[in-house]
């Protein structure tokens, strides 16, 4: 794993990575999850419930969707779920690689945190999966399916928050060394 990401974690392909994935993560939250919402009265979609759901809420949350909202929920969210998982295990792996390379650590166990967004990605389709299953056989919903796609869910929401508080602290890290190194630093003068 080390050596993948020694050999990718290029600054100009971590960024293009990086801004494709939250190109494809702004649609969602501005096209395609509104949209499903729109038929929901409100009520949020299952992959937008970090603390997790139960049986009643999913029935509840189906229900109100109708024939058309669960559609769109198999048709448009799904789809565009789809590839996100993939983008984000990906990019956000590399991007917190690039900040422990910047720390001179890339050989320590630091480097571990970086298969964090892989797991939350993985946990990801898991629940994909599930939501894709219930809605096709909605109104025949499982109880066994209902909970073993909010336990993805929460695993996907606990890794991602886990990820993003390692990666503040690298960052901050990345930040004091990089102020350090400015201070010690001697300037020298310019010669004509």
């Amino acid at each position: 794993m080390k050596n993948l990401l020694i050999k990718n974690v290029k600054g100009s392909r971590v960024a293009l990575l990086f801004i494709l994935t939250n190109v494809v993560y702004a649609f969602m939250l501005l096209k395609t999850i509104p949209q499903v919402m729109g038929f929901s009265g409100g009520m949020k979609l299952l992959d937008m419930l970090p603390a997790g759901y139960d049986f009643a809420y999913v029935s509840d949350l189906f229900e109100k969707l109708g024939d058309a909202g669960r559609n769109a929920y198999l048709l448009r969210q799904i789809p565009a779920d789809m590839v996100y998982p993939a983008l984000f295990a990906i990019s956000y792996s590399l991007l917190l690689a690039f900040f422990i390379k910047k720390l001179n650590n890339l050989n320590g166990p630091l480097v571990y945190a970086c298969l964090l967004p892989i797991i939350a990605g993985l946990f990801d389709y898991m629940e994909n999966i599930g939501i894709i299953s219930m809605l096709v056989t909605y109104p025949n919903l499982s109880t066994g399916t209902v909970t073993a796609t909010n336990i993805f869910t929460l695993v996907k929401s606990i890794t991602t928050s886990i990820y993003f508080v390692l990666l503040l602290v690298v960052l901050v890290m990345a930040g004091i060394k990089f102020i350090r190194s400015k201070r010690i630093t001697p300037k020298t003068p310019n010669n004509p």
